[in-house]
């Protein structure tokens, strides 16, 4: 009964839809070289994209079938004004989802037109309609593919960047110390005989001058690597980074062992990301920290960092949570972030992974 209401009321709305969309999109692919097209086939695409996902999003509802998404992601960043909508056609015209959007509307005007009147038959309008939406196989390797590649020009970037770090804070710390502290032993030698008094000083002054090249040199070695991290694994090393932080940290660790130590490290750097950010921008009082692994879902390591502060953080502006998430897609992780202005934050990171060594 259900069903028999359904389907007309399904066709009645989505035919002239279906031609309008199909029209404007064939007018806009036609005035491509005369420009017209460039500018109209953007929103023209984008309008059929949320059309196509409301049928996605019917489909589960009414058949019980997933159709994801087959679009590919857009880039970061694109450029405005003219070149930017230049851009956007091109990215259009490339996706082997939007023509796959454009044939699926001729096929919904009429065999979806037809079926959505005889209701015995609605199933086989969403069998279809699964199938001419959802992405081939094709376009998930080749998403995987750009995944892949975006991960490991990521990963080149973010070791350079590392390595230059590396270099500057031994460049302008620890060895500007070392090089003062050789040319004052120098200045010793010349002095401890004609003017003892003067050496001595100078010799406690190159003692203390190699005390914090030490100091430094170890705070280095920390953030590399921080030692509790190597010693006593990413739990341990979650909760003395929250004794550290500035405002109450509640951590709540819940780990069936070790990983391995890329993921280890990438998880504790995100998490000192995530705090740091908590306690400079966002105005929290408080932060809720918590780690798990979920084996059931093919093993999956989780961390939700929750804070009461101001909220309104945003993944495309740039920060420094964009570099966690690029971090975290190096092991085919992800970042979630929930932060709606007045807050509260909760950001839910995960990244695939089993451990290594029993707790």
């Amino acid at each position: 009964m259900l069903a028999s209401v359904r389907g007309p009321a399904l066709a009645v709305v989505t035919l002239p839809l279906s031609i309008l969309l199909f029209t404007l999109s064939l007018v806009a692919i036609v005035l491509l070289p005369v420009g017209i097209g460039v500018v109209a086939l953007p929103p023209v695409q984008h309008a059929l994209r949320r059309y196509a996902n409301q049928r996605r999003r019917l489909v589960r509802a009414w058949g019980g079938l997933e159709v994801p998404e087959p679009y590919r992601p857009w880039p970061r960043r694109l450029s405005g004004g003219v070149v930017g909508q230049v851009e956007r056609c091109v990215l259009l015209l490339k996706d082997p989802a939007t023509w796959r959007d454009i044939a699926w509307l001729p096929v919904d005007m009429t065999a979806g037109f037809v079926t959505a009147f005889l209701p015995p038959l609605l199933p086989l309008n969403h069998q279809l309609t699964k199938r001419m939406l959802e992405p081939t196989r094709e376009m998930l390797l080749a998403r995987r593919v750009e995944q892949l590649y975006e991960t490991r020009h990521d990963a080149v970037d973010s070791s350079a960047a590392e390595l230059r770090r590396i270099e500057r804070d031994l460049h302008d710390g620890a060895q500007a110390r070392l090089v003062a502290m050789g040319m004052s032993l120098g200045a010793i030698e010349a002095l401890v005989e004609r003017d003892p008094a003067r050496a001595k000083e100078m010799i406690a002054q190159a003692r203390e001058n190699s005390a914090e090249a030490l100091t430094e040199l170890r705070d280095l070695v920390r953030g590399i690597h921080p030692p509790v991290l190597a010693e006593r694994g990413l739990g341990d090393a979650a909760k003395a980074l929250a004794l550290r932080m500035a405002i109450p940290v509640e951590v709540d660790v819940d780990l069936p062992g070790r990983f391995p130590e890329p993921v280890e490290s990438a998880a504790y750097f995100a998490v000192s990301e995530v705090l740091t950010n908590a306690a400079k921008h966002a105005g929290a009082e408080r932060v809720w920290l918590d780690i798990h692994h979920a084996a059931a879902d093919g093993g999956m390591l989780r961390i939700a960092v929750t804070d009461d502060g101001r909220g309104g953080a945003d993944l495309a502006k740039g920060s420094g949570l964009a570099g966690v998430e690029r971090r975290l897609g190096q092991f085919d992780g992800i970042l979630a972030l929930n932060s709606p202005p007045g807050g509260p934050t909760m950001i839910t990171m995960e990244i695939p992974c089993h451990p290594t060594k029993p707790a």
